[in-house]
């Protein structure tokens, strides 16, 4: 069954809502693949409500008994993975390779945060300094309680997974918002985990569009870990200050690639197309822009070119990446090929013929102002700008050009961690694309539009965990010092040995 949204001239793939259900469908052919109740208000509540009271029993787990039900759900997960990819072609669009290499970061990620949590956020003793010699230091983590996730549909198992897994791993109960563009995945995890843990809803779904995330955002969550539109972050950060609920926001970016003169031009040329146009371009993390050094720049876009215009989109075994799973995007991406060529820039891969739905072709573009929308804002689709710059300096600044910070890349044999901590970016990778996704003890988060907060690593873990302190007193003082009892002696002393500790280093005027 072809399924529309209202009227027959929506586009394959765009969510349609009948009879109180979402009903998901392929970006390809527009063939339902299958439907989820739609959750109103009301319906949020309840399932937060739920969630609370199964967050106390998680919790009450402690660090192994979460651990072990993390692992199996992990190895779950993996050996139903067919089904999964399989779902995530028909609902996505994007290859079974493609879906394959998600699951595995996937996994990875779960894998890491389930045997990590204790070390990370259980309690541990801290030095209590001279002052406090007679206290016993503790610092331990305590989980928030209810965390209400709202995923992308780009990535619909790796990003959400990014909260869900390290929240889970810290005792938290979840509330999952799935996409409206891909829920049937969503749901496909939330009942994988059910049937680990079945005794009570420790992670469960909601589903609808903006109107169900809006809900979920006010519905009393103890944090919203949020992933979208700069625009949209900005909406569930407003929404959320009325209750003071604190958030974790990731919008997107717009990467740049740094090719210097003495970088390896052909693992440089095919990173920068493997970056820009794997996933059909729909990578937060992917490379959108590409700057190179003048004296490398023909022979790179000679080989840039050839790599690019051997990449081909579709639904055949053999193609590199699918559809773009969101129809309203192909709008941008014309509008930003179009703004690019009309003023001045030139097409030496593909062109304004390129965007026809549902599939993208390459788009390689030169000579594009950096005032451009194909510059400035994110494309989101297998497009790359690239630019001749006179030194890594230039570089650097024109990186640095947007309001985005989220990944970057940077390739160069000598310089390459020097240039990587100049761009102003959550991530970057060294002579590699997105490397530092797989690697789950690294944080993982932007800054600017981009948004803030981090998943993966030990800081993904305390995103979802509220410090607390202790301090036990061991023995007391021969004087009192937090007392009113203090006397004039005791502050004699005090003053004595806060000047002997902390007067010395300052300079003269």
């Amino acid at each position: 069954m072809t399924v529309t949204d209202q009227t027959s001239t929506e586009r394959p793939g765009t969510p349609a809502f009948v009879d109180g259900f979402l009903v998901s469908s392929s970006p390809v052919t527009g063939e339902e693949v299958g439907r989820v109740p739609v959750s109103d208000a009301a319906g949020v509540g309840t399932a937060v409500e739920a969630a609370r009271a199964a967050a106390v029993w998680w919790a009450g787990l402690g660090y192994a008994g979460r651990r072990a039900r993390l692992l199996r759900w992990r190895a779950t997960i993996t050996q139903r993975l067919d089904e999964i990819t399989d779902l995530m072609h028909r609902e996505n669009g994007k290859p079974t390779d493609d879906a394959m290499l998600e699951l595995l970061l996937v996994v990875h990620h779960i894998d890491w945060a389930a045997k990590k949590a204790s070390k990370v956020l259980g309690p541990r003793r801290v030095a209590s300094g001279m002052l406090a010699s007679n206290i016993a230091a503790t610092l331990e983590y305590a989980p928030l309680g209810v965390i209400g996730v709202i995923g992308p549909w780009n990535y619909p198992a790796f990003t959400p997974m990014g909260s869900i897994a390290y929240a889970l791993a810290a005792g938290n109960a979840v509330v999952f918002k799935p996409s409206e563009y891909t829920p049937l995945v969503g749901q496909w995890l939330v009942d994988t985990f059910a049937e680990i843990v079945p005794e009570h809803p420790v992670l469960t779904s909601v589903h609808g569009g903006g109107e169900t995330g809006a809900a979920l955002t006010t519905a009393g969550v103890d944090k919203i870990a949020f992933t979208g539109s700069t625009a949209t972050g900005k909406k569930i950060m407003a929404a959320a200050a009325a209750t003071l609920t604190p958030v974790l926001i990731e919008c997107g970016g717009k990467d740049p690639l740094l090719v210097d003169a003495d970088a390896d031009l052909d693992a440089a040329a095919d990173a920068a197309v493997w970056g820009g146009m794997s996933n059909g371009g729909q990578t937060c993390i992917g490379i959108e822009r590409v700057y190179v050094h003048e004296a490398v720049y023909e022979p790179f876009l000679a080989k840039l070119t050839a790599v690019a215009q051997s990449v081909t989109p579709g639904e055949a075994a053999d193609a590199h990446y699918g559809p773009a799973t969101m129809p309203s995007q192909l709008d941008v991406i014309r509008r930003h090929v179009d703004d690019a060529l009309a003023r001045g820039g030139k097409a030496v891969v593909g062109g304004a013929e390129s965007v026809s739905g549902p599939f993208v072709s390459p788009v390689v573009l030169t000579d594009v102002p950096e005032d451009a929308a194909a510059v400035q804002e994110e494309t989101f689709g297998p497009t790359l700008t690239v630019s001749k710059v006179k030194d890594m300096d230039e570089a650097v600044e024109r990186a640095n050009g947007t309001p985005y910070g989220l990944g970057a890349a940077v390739f160069s044999k000598r310089r390459g961690v020097e240039l990587a901590r100049r761009i102003r970016s959550g991530m970057t990778a060294v002579n590699s694309v997105v490397s530092f996704a797989g690697v789950a003890s690294l944080p993982f988060g932007g800054v600017g539009d981009s948004g803030f907060g981090r998943i993966h690593g030990e800081d993904g873990l305390r995103e979802f965990a509220r410090p607390k302190a202790i301090a036990r007193q061991r023995f007391g003082l021969p004087m009192a010092i937090y007392s009113f009892t203090r006397t004039d002696k005791t502050n004699a002393l005090l003053t004595r040995t806060m000047r002997s500790l902390y007067g010395r280093g300052a300079r003269s005027r």
